[in-house]
């Protein structure tokens, strides 16, 4: 294997340069800092785990999406991550199980932000290892809590600095009432499930006709997969399933009630709805919500509600929550985010510049000091990212800029 064929990386899977590295970096504390101050813990979940309880719960798509290895020390199979939210559900269990039974029914808000790695990528150009960064809310069923998450992962956008954001919600509970209804069998329902998600409208309408007897419950399932659009969505949809199980109504009334209490703290958000939007099927249990910016072409944010995701813990309990992508929203940013230069200093072990160079850091300057030379030519000292040095006038050290 030549030199040349060592340092090639697998397809998808990049190195992160320093100034990149900065703009990840800066961005993310940036946002964990957000995450702070609306009451979210960090939490830094193993990259590594037991595959069987990496995966209780999971859907298949994320167990295609798994790297499975085999434990030298047990035997036993292992995963490398690709969803971080399942872990944080077994924290929060393990919180509760720590404070109480009294802590059962109250909130707790946790956030995150680590790679995860994917067996292949999830999108034209996408990385198979994305660092995803999210906030959960752990036991509230209200739309208090899905309220609070929407706003918070908008305002993570706009954190970041992405312009346009566009926010998409639906609700997975509809298409589960109606398929429920319909009786369709496991493979008639996925089947259903996959062509929604094309919005394949021919196909829909072949195996409603070849698998659904009652009419009502047909054409219902029919003009779901085209209640997407503004929100004149909501009313069309109330008008389309009036004859549809309760269920259905309840659900359409929670996403109203969702969407103003979003509209009443954040006015000028742009609100859009998508009723067949499932993504995430097998995984949430409700509400579903993504950003969207015109600049990306893919959710630049989503999440949802997943309330069964505990259940492996055997503490279940009510629990919303999003993520995003870092590298994406910092590709996408607007602020500049760049480092900004540093201040050259002669290798000495004087102590009157010791004493300069730790205030000088103290303050946030960033010094690199020049192990080679006293007196670098200025060329040298700008390839390394100083745009002044210390020099001694007169017996005290100062900071002078490059000529």
């Amino acid at each position: 294997m030549s030199v040349c064929d060592r340092c090639l990386l697998p397809e998808g899977v990049e190195e992160i340069l320093p100034e990149e590295a900065f703009r990840l970096e800066s961005l993310r504390r940036r946002i964990l800092d957000l995450y702070a101050g609306w009451g979210y813990d960090l939490v830094i979940p193993p990259l590594i785990e037991y595959l069987d309880s990496l995966l209780v719960g999971s859907s298949h798509d994320l167990d295609l999406q798994t790297f499975k290895i085999t434990d030298q020390l047990t035997g036993r199979m292992m995963g490398l991550r690709a969803d971080i939210t399942p872990q944080v559900a077994r924290i929060d269990a393990h919180l509760v199980a720590q404070r109480g039974e009294d802590a059962a029914d109250i909130p707790l808000r946790l956030c995150y932000s680590d790679h995860v790695a994917h067996t292949r990528p999830r999108g034209l150009l996408a990385s198979r290892v994305p660092i995803r960064i999210g906030a959960e809310l752990f036991g509230h069923a209200g739309i208090a809590c899905d309220i609070e998450l929407i706003c918070l992962m908008h305002e993570t956008l706009r954190e970041a600095g992405v312009d346009e954001v566009f926010i998409v919600l639906g609700h997975v509970g509809i298409f589960r009432s109606l398929v429920k209804a319909a009786q369709l069998s496991a493979d008639s329902e996925n089947e259903l499930f996959n062509a929604l998600q094309r919005k394949a409208y021919g196909e829909i309408e072949q195996l409603l006709e070849a698998h659904v007897a009652d009419d009502d419950i047909r054409r219902m399932l029919s003009e779901l997969s085209r209640l997407s659009g503004d929100e004149s969505v909501l009313p069309a949809a109330l008008e389309a399933f009036r004859d549809a199980p309760g269920s259905v109504l309840k659900e359409i009334h929670e996403l109203e009630a969702i969407a103003a209490g979003v509209k009443q703290r954040l006015p000028a958000a742009s609100l859009g709805f998508d009723l067949c939007e499932l993504r995430g099927y097998e995984y949430h249990t409700g509400i579903v919500f993504a950003a969207y910016t015109p600049a990306y072409g893919r959710a630049l944010a989503q999440g949802g509600r997943f309330d069964d995701v505990g259940q492996s813990t055997g503490r279940m309990r009510p629990a919303s929550g999003f993520d995003a992508d870092l590298k994406v929203i910092a590709r996408l940013s607007r602020h500049p985010l760049l480092r900004g230069k540093a201040v050259s200093a002669p290798a000495s072990e004087d102590p009157a510049l010791q004493a300069l160079i730790g205030q000088l850091r103290a303050e946030g300057e960033r010094v690199i000091v020049d192990l080679d030379s006293t007196d670098s030519p200025q060329e040298r000292l700008r390839l390394q990212g100083c745009d002044r040095r210390l020099v001694q006038k007169n017996g005290v050290w100062q900071v002078h800029s490059l000529a």
